[in-house]
């Protein structure tokens, strides 16, 4: 075996019940979540018995998920399951972050509240709606893009997967642009246009949030969604700039796979992630995470 990548997922995997049976069988994760619920309160029922509606604002989505997934990545650890890099996608990249030790847990997870809120504010002050667009090249979706005045290419997912944030009045007119073309726009569950100039003011006073935070050495390698590449010594200019900038995902997972990881490991309650890094490489072993089963089959085929 190769090295062993954590890829932690970003919102609209989300759902409730996410994460109750780590809680109830596995100490090392009822920990974290436990810690969570105390900087937090409602964490633990939004993540495990949440109307839907209340789980998908991004104000309890971030935090929700943020606690699942470093618990699930923690527990983990404890098993012998160890990484040897970590990227995450959008939101993803701050349980990342965790991981590699950037910052306390409950360090981050305030920073985690914080970008929830922030980008929940600037969802409501401005309608925006995002979509996946499949079946063309970036090239094509681009073009697309440039079609409308209010629309933004915002995360390269992998070959033939471009996600779109726009103006929620043009969804309509973009998926029949779309389809004229030979593609498919399939709308996502998220609460806004996030990654997009849409983000502007909430990606302003996130980087005042992190003026004042500390930060400590990385005990590996974190892939950016900014450029594909490791972080460097411009740790929060990096992070601040990534809510509103494009989620480079298919260079981020072409950076590891070049730098000889062969086994992912997605970080989160859905497979989504796997089903990008099999388009842009079908070799890599592929390992989800979203139930107790399939975490006890990891540890299981990677301590071997």
């Amino acid at each position: 075996m190769g090295k062993i990548a954590f890829v932690f997922a970003g919102q609209g995997a989300q759902h409730s019940g996410m994460g109750l049976d780590y809680y109830e069988q596995n100490d090392t994760a009822k920990e974290i979540f436990e810690r969570a619920e105390k900087e937090r309160s409602k964490t633990l029922l939004q993540c495990f018995y949440s109307d839907e509606a209340v789980l998908k604002e991004t104000r309890n989505t971030q935090p929700c998920m943020f606690a699942f997934e470093v618990a699930i990545a923690q527990a983990l650890i404890e098993k012998g399951v160890t990484p040897d890099v970590v990227a995450g996608f959008s939101l993803g990249e701050l349980s990342a972050l965790t991981v590699a030790g950037a910052a306390s847990f409950e360090s981050l997870f305030a920073l985690v509240c914080k970008r929830g809120a922030l980008m929940q504010e600037a969802a409501e002050a401005h309608p925006t709606a995002m979509a996946a667009v499949v079946k063309l090249s970036n090239e094509e979706v681009e073009a697309i893009c440039h079609q409308f005045e209010g629309v933004y290419p915002v995360n390269y997912n992998c070959v033939g997967n471009v996600s779109v944030a726009m103006e929620e009045p043009l969804m309509a007119n973009f998926k029949d642009a779309v389809k004229q073309s030979g593609g498919r726009a399939l709308p996502l569950k998220v609460a806004g246009g996030f990654h997009s100039p849409f983000m502007a003011e909430a990606g302003a006073a996130f980087a005042d949030a992190l003026k004042d935070w500390q930060v400590a050495p990385l005990k590996m390698p974190v892939i950016a969604n900014l450029n594909g590449k490791a972080y460097g010594e411009d740790l929060k200019a990096t992070l601040a700039a990534q809510m509103t900038s494009p989620v480079r995902w298919e260079e981020s997972v072409r950076t590891m796979i070049a730098d000889g990881v062969d086994t992912f490991i997605e970080i989160g309650p859905g497979d989504t992630l796997c089903g990008m890094i099999k388009r842009i490489d079908g070799t890599v072993a592929l390992y989800t995470t979203g139930t107790y089963e399939n975490f006890e089959q990891i540890v299981e085929e990677v301590t071997k």
